[in-house]
């Protein structure tokens, strides 16, 4: 197996580009191009090294590269494959749900009740909300799938007087951000999230299909509605190989 004439021709042995660099570019282009299908073994080491006339030590240079920005991945005794590209980019400055924002990037999401409960609010809760100790939080702990394909966790959690009722609704199949709309009058207008890289732990790994402890995404959001209440406290845990964000700076 090789690359297509137009992507393995001669490498520029004149250029300021390093040889391994020019190689890891034209397999990033094999990927974009399609030439190279999402969990297609590549080339290996010797087939790449012939092709281009270098050493195996600067194929393997590129592919490392490659493999660090998470386009590729190994399985030992197999090769080395195309990874499934990222599929979700949240742009930094819209307020929407899960839902609304996959659903307008032409693909469909859905969602899996892990878990469910009324619950008392711990101090630290009950504080973060504004409201007295004596409080019950309806909270809600879903998996969320792309085309089928578990993307995130996520841990909503709602003061049950704000949305009496909330957990008779199939909150699998019905949006939440509509529930609240029409149903409790609740717009949600503003919102605050941090991020943080994290490892995955033993059950991010089991909901989301992972192999091992990678890298994953974990995001707190303080959503607010017009009245600047604050309405909703989510924790989601995003697969850091299908998630990206985008920050938009004006």
């Amino acid at each position: 197996m090789t690359l297509p004439d137009h992507l393995g021709g001669p490498l520029d042995r004149g250029s300021p580009m390093p040889i391994f660099a020019q190689i890891r570019e034209r397999l990033e282009d094999a990927i974009a191009q399609g030439a190279l299908q999402p969990h297609q073994r590549i080339p290996s080491e010797r087939q790449l090294s012939d092709q281009f006339g270098v050493s195996r030590m600067t194929v393997r240079q590129a592919i490392e590269a490659i493999t660090r920005d998470r386009l590729l991945y190994s399985r030992p005794g197999q090769g080395t494959f195309v990874a499934e590209p990222k599929v979700i980019e949240q742009p930094l400055r819209h307020l929407t749900s899960f839902s609304e924002d996959i659903l307008g990037r032409g693909m469909q999401p859905s969602s899996q009740v892990l878990h469910q409960e009324v619950i008392p609010a711990s101090f630290e809760l009950a504080g973060l909300f504004g409201l007295p100790p004596t409080i019950r939080v309806a909270k809600v702990k879903r998996l969320r799938l792309i085309d089928d394909e578990p993307v995130a966790i996520e841990t909503v959690h709602i003061p049950e007087q704000f949305v009496p009722g909330l957990l008779d609704r199939d909150l699998a199949v019905e949006s939440l951000y509509e529930i609240l709309r029409s149903d409790y009058g609740l717009e949600l207008v503003s919102a605050r999230q941090t991020i943080q890289a994290a490892t995955a732990g033993p059950d991010e790994m089991t909901h989301l299909r992972m192999d091992g402890p990678d890298p994953v995404l974990k995001i707190s959001r303080l959503t607010f509605d017009g009245r600047e209440r604050l309405v909703e406290y989510v924790q989601s845990i995003y697969r850091g190989d299908r998630y990206h964000l985008t920050v938009e700076l004006r």
